[in-house]
């Protein structure tokens, strides 16, 4: 294959965009966006949406292109992707990949397994019974219709089992077939028509803290209080669901002061990049390069699969 795709992951705030645009511009490629929250449009500072200039730089794909009254899957997402970069690569044989949605971006680099068509019913009764019950429900639901795979990810990845989503899916696909969930999974997927490299990005933890303080500290002056405010009588949606305005939610509502819901936002930002950087640890074949390695050095480094 001669298609290659330069894949750019990495936790929050450690430098994904810059990077991104500078080997755009080299290869004089576009930019797909994988970050499941930058999709929507509603959702510009807590997401850390690049800004005007980045955007201008180069063509950016998937930043801001739907609404968060949207029903929007990963699956939705892989389909989409891959028939963009099927246009792409009919100009340019190296395209750039960049964010840091762990599934997001493995759906477009291995497939996303293929799973049948639920009925709405099915999905509307698991809703109204998480609603009755919470989360715990869910938990025992899966329990019940698929052990081994409950058991699997409490050890592999627990912070799931606390997932409204992902556990309404993982029950409405047991209770919409007959059949586990895991029976699905790893099963024949679509091939792809490129070659990833994977590029990681990192630093040492109390750096990586930092930055994100700072990127915290930033997004409030921007105008993050008042772009959750604006979004707050929908809290309840899937995308609000999100750190940098779940802590503002609840500050809006009386439980927490300001300060507290910044500080909480900065804390809970930190633990969702160590859980990115667990994810991405396992994925295999990455190069991995400290957030001040120079352009040239990770250009060269490309040059050399290419």
């Amino acid at each position: 294959m001669n298609n290659y795709l330069i894949t750019i992951i990495g936790p929050t705030a450690i430098g994904k965009t810059s990077l991104s645009i500078a080997l755009a511009q080299h290869f004089n490629c576009d930019v797909i966006s994988c970050d499941s929250r930058q999709f929507f449009k509603e959702m510009r500072i807590g997401t850390a949406v690049p800004n005007k200039t980045e955007l201008a730089s180069v063509p950016h794909h998937f930043i801001q292109n739907k609404s968060i009254y949207e029903r929007y899957t990963v699956g939705d997402f892989e389909k989409d992707a891959i028939t963009k970069l099927e246009e792409l690569f009919k100009k340019n044989n190296v395209q750039i990949m960049v964010g840091g949605s762990g599934l997001y971006v493995d759906a477009i680099l291995k497939g996303f397994d293929d799973f049948p068509h639920i009925d709405n019913s099915v999905r509307e009764t698991i809703n109204t019974d998480f609603e009755e019950f919470g989360i715990i429900y869910l938990q025992q639901k899966l329990k019940e219709l698929d052990g081994n795979f409950y058991q699997k990810t409490a050890l592999e990845n627990p912070q799931t089992l606390q997932n409204p989503q992902r556990m309404k899916r993982f029950v409405e696909v047991c209770v919409g077939t007959g059949k586990p969930y895991s029976s699905f999974i790893n099963q024949s997927k679509n091939p792809r028509n490129f070659t990833p490299i994977i590029i990681g990005l990192e630093a040492e933890r109390e750096i990586m803290y930092d930055r994100i303080n700072q990127r915290v500290d930033l997004m409030i002056e921007e105008g993050l209080i008042e772009e959750a405010r604006g979004l707050f009588a929908n809290k309840q949606l899937n995308a609000l669901q999100t750190v940098g305005y779940r802590e503002l939610f609840e500050h809006f509502e009386g439980e927490t002061s300001l300060d507290f819901a910044i500080e909480e936002i900065k804390k809970n930002t930190r633990r969702f990049a160590k859980r990115q950087l667990t994810w991405f640890k396992r994925t295999e074949n990455v190069m991995w390069f400290d957030y001040l390695t120079e352009k040239d050095k990770v250009i060269n480094y490309i040059n050399s699969l290419l």
